[in-house]
């Protein structure tokens, strides 16, 4: 049994407010229970539990984050196996070996909260520091079987801005256009409408070039704030 994991566990306990937890469980759609914690003081218990730690080595950090995960009993402690993945002590880490956690939480976790957080977030981060290999396992991911890494295929550049690949969003995203999985059509749209605040010309472009694959909604979340003019 991790005692961090359960160190986890009483600080959240403490700050729950337990009726709150089934409002939040059924917002969530989620078979896994609430304590009822919400997100500022979530956010502040794992500032002050995980402030200070350190790991001999990505292994360590990667267990420790992993026993929390596997070992959550409610939603809230595996919010904060994700808070752990991004601490400043594990900054040296986020290299291609930590994929294979992200992928295991990606998987398992399998809804957006969790996914969304970790695409968003942490794989950009891997994109970063191992371009190559990282852009060759997401376009892996992009024609996967599996739903939820074609999504975070698609989100891993969502705060990429102007240094975003165009040739991996674009590649990313072909593979789901014919797709009828709402979470698929939400992150081709949710994509571009990000990349929009950098190049809102591009996106109308490429939504133009693409009118008759790209879904209704992929399309309105693309031109939300820039419409659909183009010079």
């Amino acid at each position: 049994m991790s005692a961090l994991r359960e160190r986890l566990f009483a600080g959240l306990s403490a700050v729950a407010q337990p009726e709150r937890a089934g409002a939040m469980q059924a917002y969530m759609k989620s078979a896994m229970p609430y304590l009822g914690v919400s997100s500022v003081p979530l956010r502040q218990v794992c500032k002050e539990l995980f402030a200070g730690l350190d790991w001999k080595d990505s292994a360590a950090w990667q267990a420790d984050v992993l026993a929390i995960w596997r070992g959550a009993r409610v939603r809230e402690e595996r919010y904060g196996a994700i808070a752990l993945t991004g601490v400043r002590a594990a900054r040296g880490w986020q290299r291609m070996d930590a994929l294979p956690m992200y992928e295991e939480m990606i998987v398992s976790g399998a809804w957006w909260d969790f996914v969304d957080a970790i695409a968003g977030q942490r794989l950009l981060v891997l994109l970063q520091a191992e371009p190559a290999a990282m852009k060759a396992a997401m376009l892996d991911w992009a024609v996967c079987d599996n739903m939820w890494k074609r999504r975070s295929a698609i989100l891993c550049q969502l705060n990429a801005r102007g240094a975003t690949d165009l040739d991996l969003l674009e590649r990313a995203i072909a593979p789901s256009l014919d797709s009828k999985e709402f979470f698929l059509r939400k992150a081709i749209g949710w994509a571009l409408r990000q990349y929009a605040r950098t190049d809102a010309d591009w996106v109308r472009h490429y939504v133009a070039a693409h009118e008759g694959r790209l879904s209704g909604l992929s399309k309105r979340e693309a031109l939300k704030r820039v419409g659909a003019g183009i010079p």
